[in-house]
C-alpha cells in the first residue's frame, strides 16, 4: 500500500469515527440532559453529576469499533448506499441496544425497567437513523476508485 493510499484510508477511517462520535454525542447530550432530563430523573438511574468526558471517551471507543465493523463487514458487500446504510444501521443498532439498553436494564437500579427500555430503545433508533447513512457517506470512495457506490439506488 502506498503512502498516499494509506493516508486516504486513515482519513476515511477518521471521518467514519467522527460520523459516529459527533451525532451520537450531540444527540446523547440533548436527549439525556435536556429533552428527556425529567424522564431520566424520574427513572432515578443516573448520577447527579454526569461525567461527560467519560461518556465522550466511551463514544470514541465505540466509534472506532463501529467504523472497523463497517470497513470489514459492510463495505466489502456489494450494494447501494441505501442497502449499506440499512445493514450497518441494523448491525449497529442491535449491538448498541444490547450493551446500552439491555445490559444497563439488567444490572442498574431504576424506578421502571419498562420505561427505561422504551426511552433507550427510542434513542437507539434515532441514533442509528442518523449514524448509519453518515457512516456510509464517510466511507464513500471517489467515482474513479474501485468500490465506488452511487448515492441513488
Amino acid at each position: 500500500m502506498t503512502v498516499q493510499r494509506r493516508e486516504r484510508v486513515m482519513r476515511r477511517f477518521t471521518v467514519g469515527v467522527l460520523a459516529y462520535l459527533v451525532p451520537t454525542f450531540a444527540l446523547g447530550f440533548v436527549w439525556h440532559l435536556i429533552l428527556f432530563k425529567n424522564y431520566y430523573e424520574a427513572l432515578a438511574i443516573y448520577r447527579g453529576d454526569v461525567i461527560i468526558p467519560f461518556g465522550l471517551l466511551s463514544m470514541l471507543i465505540q466509534g472506532v469499533i463501529f467504523a472497523w465493523i463497517y470497513v470489514n463487514a459492510v463495505e466489502p458487500r456489494n450494494g447501494s448506499f441505501r442497502s449499506r446504510a440499512l445493514v450497518h444501521g441494523a448491525i449497529g443498532a442491535v449491538l448498541s441496544w444490547s450493551f446500552t439498553t439491555i445490559a444497563v436494564a439488567a444490572k442498574n437500579l431504576m424506578s421502571s425497567v419498562p420505561d427505561y427500555l422504551l426511552i433507550e430503545t427510542a434513542f437507539t433508533v434515532v441514533q442509528w437513523t442518523m449514524v448509519a447513512p453518515l457512516t456510509v457517506l464517510a466511507f464513500m470512495r471517489p467515482a474513479d476508485e474501485p468500490g465506488h457506490i452511487r448515492l441513488a439506488g
